[in-house]
């Protein structure tokens, strides 16, 4: 069997798609700046599970299951991050939570 070595060098290689990987590198990287954003929702002696809870379900789109792991990391550790994003798609969010007198904010991810 012969083997031609010819034919392993001869990649399809041009400076132009190297410059278009580049761009769409650099284009990830800035998606994932926008999205370094964190709601996190702190415990309180006033509020109930099931309030915290349903409020999750309604505000932040969670499932039933979501909301109670959240609220449980709420009550037992103080605070917990229940949802990631853009700091812009966060707000509303932080706004509503507050309106129904949950303590929230949105910290910048690490």
């Amino acid at each position: 069997m012969e083997f031609c070595v010819d034919s392993i060098y001869r990649l399809p290689f041009s400076f132009q798609n190297q410059e278009k990987w580049q761009e769409d590198t650099s284009t990830l990287v800035e998606e994932e700046v926008i999205e370094a954003h964190q709601l996190i929702v702190y415990n309180d002696e006033v509020n109930s599970f099931e309030y915290v809870i349903l409020t999750l379900i309604e505000v932040c789109e969670h499932t039933p299951q979501q909301a109670e792991q959240c609220t449980l990391q709420i009550h037992f550790r103080g605070k917990c991050g229940v949802k990631t994003g853009g700091f812009d798609e966060l707000v509303a969010m932080r706004n509503e939570i507050c309106r129904r007198g949950i303590s929230a904010e949105i910290e910048a991810s690490a």
